[in-house]
Parts: C-alpha cells; sequence; structure tokens
C-alpha cells in the first residue's frame, strides 16, 4: 500500500512501517560498523532494540484498537436497524392519531416518548389543553400513572388502509377516529386495572378493595396473567359504549387483532394486544 494514498485507516500503518523500514537500514549500518568500531557497536545495537521493541508495542496496540472497532461495526448496525423500526411504528401511529385527540386527550406515556424520540417536525405540542366535550377518564377509577417497572397499555392505533380492508357491513359508519379514540379508552380501561391489582388496600375504599380482590384473581388466570386487561362492566364511554356503535367498535379491534376476548367467571373480558 502507498504510504501516500491518504486514507485515514492506512496513515498510521504506513508511518508505522517507514519507522521500521529506516530502523532496518541502521541496523544493517551498525552491523557493518561492528566490526570497525567495537567499542561503540553494543550502546548503539541496544538503543536500536530499545526503539524496535517500544515500536512493535506500539504496532500491537494499534492492532487491538482495530479490532475493537471491527468488533463494534455489527453491534452498532443492530443498534441502528432496531432504532429505524421503532422510528417507523413511532411515525405509523403518529400518523394513524385522530386529530380529536391530539387536541382532547391526556398526554399518554407512548405520545411523550414519541416526542422525544422522533424529529421536532413530528413532535406532539407540549401543552395539554383541558377536554371540553367530556373528560376521557374512568369516574369511578381515576387512571394513575403507570408505577416505574410496569409499562403502560399498549395504543396500537389503527391505520386508514386497514379500515379501508374491512368489508362494507363490518365497516358501517366507523370513521378512523371513532375506532383509534375506542382504543385510547380501552387502553386507560387496562391501565386503571392494572393500578387496581397493584395498590395497597390501605389506599383504596371497602367497595374499590372488593373490585381490586376480583380482578386480582382475573389477572392470575392463565388467559389474563402478564397481559393488559379490561372488562365489558368497565367500558362506559365517551368514547366507546356498549351501543350499536360500540359492539361494532369491538368487533373491529378483534378482527384487527387489537383485543382478544375471552370469558372468565361471568366477566367478558378483553386482553389488549401488542404491536409487533
Amino acid at each position: 500500500m502507498d504510504a501516500g494514498d491518504g486514507s485515514p485507516a492506512a496513515s498510521p500503518l504506513d508511518a508505522v512501517a517507514a519507522a521500521f523500514k529506516s530502523r532496518v537500514v541502521e541496523l544493517q549500518d551498525l552491523v557493518l560498523a561492528r566490526s570497525m568500531f567495537p567499542a561503540t557497536a553494543l550502546p548503539d545495537l541496544a538503543s536500536v532494540n530499545a526503539s524496535v521493541t517500544a515500536m512493535e508495542s506500539r504496532v500491537q496496540d494499534i492492532r487491538r484498537r482495530l479490532q475493537e472497532e471491527l468488533d463494534a461495526i455489527p453491534k452498532a448496525k443492530k443498534l441502528i436497524e432496531r432504532s429505524l423500526k421503532q422510528q417507523e411504528k413511532l411515525q405509523h401511529m403518529l400518523a394513524n392519531v385522530p386529530s380529536g385527540m391530539h387536541e382532547g386527550v391526556f398526554a399518554t406515556h407512548l405520545e411523550q416518548s414519541s416526542s422525544r424520540m422522533l424529529p421536532d417536525c413530528f413532535n406532539y405540542s407540549s401543552s395539554v389543553r383541558e377536554y371540553n366535550e367530556c373528560e376521557l377518564k374512568i369516574k369511578e377509577e381515576p387512571v394513575a400513572a403507570p408505577k416505574k417497572g410496569r409499562a403502560p397499555a399498549p395504543r396500537w392505533y389503527i391505520s386508514t388502509e386497514e379500515l379501508d380492508s374491512l368489508s362494507s357491513y363490518m365497516r358501517g359508519r366507523l370513521t378512523l377516529e371513532k375506532v383509534n379514540i375506542a382504543i385510547n379508552e380501552v387502553a386507560s380501561y387496562a391501565d386503571a386495572n392494572a393500578h387496581l391489582v397493584t395498590c395497597p388496600k390501605k389506599k383504596l375504599s371497602d367497595d374499590m378493595w372488593d373490585k381490586a380482590l376480583e380482578l386480582r384473581d382475573i389477572a392470575a388466570t392463565e388467559a389474563v396473567k402478564g397481559k393488559p386487561f379490561f372488562l365489558e362492566v368497565d367500558i362506559k364511554g365517551p368514547g366507546l359504549k356498549l351501543d350499536n356503535t360500540g359492539k361494532a367498535i369491538l368487533t373491529v379491534l378483534r378482527h384487527l387483532g387489537r383485543i382478544h376476548e375471552t370469558r372468565i367467571g361471568h366477566h367478558r373480558v378483553f386482553i389488549l394486544s401488542k404491536q409487533a
């Protein structure tokens, strides 16, 4: 390799090779001079040996550093791939969140994460306005912020393409906004239930403690264990009600894989799916 090719990776090695060549030439000259000047030959050879040893150590350091960089390349590639996939998911969800939820629903953990990870042009407004038409919360069970170590319920919004792919009889008069508001609402039900499952007795009233015990029994079943869920009796609106529109929304969510339904005791239980 030409020492003057200007390659960033090659330049240090070329410099080391040139230094070695220079030292070898000096060594040859000293060997020739050894017979002529025996008194000074040994100190000179000792000096050359020390210099060569130092250069060998430097070369080993360079090789070790290059190997570390080579080993780090696959890890960096995997990190980039995962970051790009996460960015695509967040952009997809952000693009399909209905406008009413941008303005009215209190900021969720997912939206806050999106604002931190996406470029400024994709960020939500940091201000949270009050929802004028109706408060999207559970009246009996205010949703507490998820405890450390417990992820919030998934809010896997549907896209326009998914809604258009449904048959006309299943889609009916549903709009993307209605369905995605319902998704946000059922996630808030699941967050409220998860809070009750882990909440200590001293923080709950007697009525709420009875419900918490019932939810704990449901959460411990094999079908539900470790998954976010809500009950049919949790559905109170305003975005999702047990009327014809609400039943159609639940059918659509089941069909698109957002929820799965099971029956435990006398309860109809809905389990939220996470985005793959």
